[in-house]
């Protein structure tokens, strides 16, 4: 089992804790469906149809930490893409609370990935609903963490934290998580009060501190084919920058490579 952190308690998040579901993400749904107000966590100990982005299997075995989280009209539906950022900086901090490891080590990849030594630990999926016609937004993040156990056969490498913290826990890393979010999302909220016209600022220079491959060459890999360039870092509203022998591009989305990521990884 698995409980929430007293900080999250008290900011009125709510916990659903499971032992085997299809999709968390697809739970967090049927709950937005049926009414529930949110904030809600929905935690499973194993997923048997989890996935990624643009429909990609997500492997789930036991000792894993499988969580989505289920927020209702959280913020004006143009911002909400900023909420995968503000996911990944609460990830970012939650997985450095548990392990003692930090950025450079720990860093965020465009847009939805935490790496530990050049290595995926994590993946978030951001989901938005709009519920009944011209209803509520209802907005689902989920965390997939390796924990004990790292899939093989992946196109990108990939670690479990164990290798940085030997007896951690599925239960260790949700307190830390729903901790860590809990803050990171009354900052954000509180930013966007203070100065509309750029809430996502002081998520934007944090998650930048922490960034993976910031003026290095990058393939981004797009619907339409292979891009080339520089990451030279994210716009006021999350796209990525590039510089390529064209000039400057702004990219909304795509999957973003490190060429010499494996001799990176390799290094003593």
């Amino acid at each position: 089992m698995v409980d929430l952190s007293h900080a999250a308690e008290a900011a009125g998040y709510r916990l659903i804790s499971i032992e085997a579901t299809d999709s968390t993400n697809d739970d967090a749904l049927q709950a937005a469906r049926s009414g529930d107000p949110g904030p809600l966590w929905i935690v499973s100990a194993e997923q048997r149809a989890g996935r990624g982005r643009h429909g990609r299997q997500w492997s789930s075995p036991q000792g894993n930490l499988y969580a989505s989280l289920l927020l209702i009209d959280p913020c004006e539906p143009q911002h909400a893409p900023q909420l995968g950022f503000v996911a990944g900086l609460a990830l970012h901090e939650a997985v450095e609370a548990v392990t003692g490891v930090g950025a450079p080590r720990l860093s965020l990849k465009w847009p939805n990935d935490l790496l530990l030594d050049g290595a995926k630990v994590s993946g978030l999926l951001l989901e938005g609903h709009r519920l009944a016609g011209n209803g509520p937004l209802a907005i689902v993040i989920g965390f997939g963490v390796n924990v004990a156990f790292a899939p093989t056969g992946t196109p990108y490498p990939a670690l479990a934290l164990q290798t940085a913290r030997l007896g951690l826990t599925r239960a260790d890393m949700f307190r830390a998580l729903s901790a860590s979010f809990a803050q990171t999302f009354a900052a954000w909220r509180n930013a966007a009060r203070l100065n509309a016209a750029d809430p996502f600022g002081p998520i934007r220079r944090l998650w930048l501190e922490r960034a993976a491959g910031i003026g290095r060459e990058v393939t981004l890999r797009l619907p339409a084919g292979e891009k080339r360039g520089v990451f030279e870092g994210l716009d006021r509203f999350g796209r990525l920058q590039l510089k390529t022998v064209s000039g400057a591009e702004l990219i909304d989305a795509g999957d973003l490579y490190f060429p010499h990521l494996l001799h990176d990884i390799a290094r003593p």
